[in-house]
């Protein structure tokens, strides 16, 4: 590999905004947030809004979606036009 080209990967904590699980993982993304981690270090936080341990196919919850309302909505606002 080309040197000075690939970021760096150094510990990262992600965490689940609606369950709150958190998980210690290597990563590219940096952030200003910090969390205390369980081994006493102080590694960056990021924050992710789905995670496996709250996404519907590996909980088995369904979230119902109104699609017939936003089918409506856009063949009010793109529909046909009779001219």
């Amino acid at each position: 590999m080309k040197k000075d080209i690939h970021p760096d990967y150094h510990p990262v904590v992600f965490q689940d905004r609606s369950t709150g699980k958190a998980f210690l993982t290597r990563s590219t993304a940096v952030s200003e947030r910090t969390i205390d981690w369980e081994d006493g270090n102080v590694y960056p936080l990021i924050t992710v809004d789905i995670t496996a341990d709250s996404h519907p196919f590996w909980t088995g919850d369904q979230r119902v979606i109104d699609t017939a309302g936003r089918v409506e909505k856009f063949n009010r606002r793109y529909g046909k036009r009779i001219s």
